[in-house]
């Protein structure tokens, strides 16, 4: 796998698939968990930057997943991703997270953020 590491992280399989198509053509390597709690355990094992996750999972929300992962890494990029952005306060996306996206989203302007994290990150010296 090459520097530029993403991992993905949504309870819906097809989600996790398109990003990961997405993200791979652009020259990205892809990391994809279905749980909060798989999510933490691939970063046990794999140094990862920028992370794009959904905000409704089962069991450890997106918002506590991001909070347990900038406490572990705090140069880490965490984006949320959701399609229930009444169930969750705007203002609670915008802390802790680096930004968020509803769904549908567009796939050019995740791919953005993703290569905007990484310049971000080299320019930060970190990878």
């Amino acid at each position: 796998m090459n520097g530029k590491k993403i991992l993905v992280v949504d309870d819906e399989t097809y989600i996790c698939e398109v990003l990961k198509m997405a993200f791979t053509i652009n020259d990205f390597s892809v990391l994809m968990a279905t749980s909060a709690e798989e999510a933490l355990e691939i970063l046990k094992q794999e140094h990862i930057y920028v992370i794009f996750t959904d905000l409704n999972l089962a069991g450890m929300n997106g918002v506590e997943l991001c909070e347990q992962i900038k406490r572990d890494n705090h140069n880490a990029i965490v984006y949320a991703i959701t399609g229930d952005y009444l169930l969750f306060e705007i203002a609670k996306c915008n802390d802790p997270f680096d930004n968020y996206f509803t769904k549908p989203f567009k796939l050019e302007i995740l791919i953005k953020a993703a290569q905007d994290a990484f310049f971000k990150i080299e320019a930060m010296d970190e990878i």
